[in-house]
């Protein structure tokens, strides 16, 4: 059971009907459940973080905002963006979250580097760069030991609504994604990458520090 990691494909879905299911599954989960990872996009919408500022929110809009109960400040989600919300025993596994936000952030750094790719870290910022540009986003909530939310990592989506936000709380941070980085995409590769970053995020959960 300690292995258990199960991946479903959600396709397209709106954000709060997911939000509450996920709110619902760490909820009614027993010390059995198997971990998941649940792999989809949302169409435009703004999250903001339970200690969110509204003001990193620039100009309105007509893409909706949504409190949620994740860490971090304001990120938008949207079409062509590949999200993987992480449904995971804490206990079970032995991780904190600390080590959690590190593995995740080595599997899309992994990820991209088998596209060519090479991410970073920086130090205080969680997430994932190449160079100053942030290219995938992170956000956790842990409660009973157990996390919810997770990652988006941006492939080929409109950035425009980026310009309406301070990305995560920094003016002027600039963002980017795999698209503009010599990366073919076609109608499948959503789903491609999707299968590819759950492979990652399993070698980084099983095996790694």
């Amino acid at each position: 059971m300690d292995n258990d990691l199960i991946a479903r494909h959600l396709g397209m879905a709106d954000y709060e009907p997911i939000w509450r299911t996920m709110q619902d599954f760490t909820q009614l989960r027993t010390a059995d459940t198997p971990d998941e990872v649940w792999l989809l996009e949302h169409p435009p919408v703004f999250t903001l973080g339970i200690g969110g500022k509204r003001e990193h929110l620039l100009r309105d809009t007509n893409i909706p905002v949504v409190k949620t109960d994740r860490g971090g400040q304001i990120t938008y989600h949207g079409p062509g963006q590949l999200v993987a919300y992480i449904l995971l025993d804490l206990k079970r596994r032995k991780l904190k979250v600390r080590e959690l936000v590190s593995r995740m952030e080595q599997a899309v750094i992994d990820l991209l580097a088998e596209f060519g790719i090479a991410a970073i870290r920086h130090a205080g910022a969680p997430g994932v760069y190449i160079g100053e540009a942030k290219i995938a986003a992170l956000g956790l909530r842990v409660k009973g030991g157990c996390s919810f939310h997770g990652l988006s990592l941006n492939i080929d989506m409109d950035m425009t609504p980026y310009a309406a936000i301070n990305p995560c709380g920094y003016a002027g941070l600039p963002v980017t994604q795999m698209r503009d980085h010599g990366v073919s995409i076609d109608k499948n590769s959503l789903e491609y990458i999707g299968e590819q970053l759950f492979r990652c995020l399993s070698d980084r959960l099983y095996t790694h520090g």
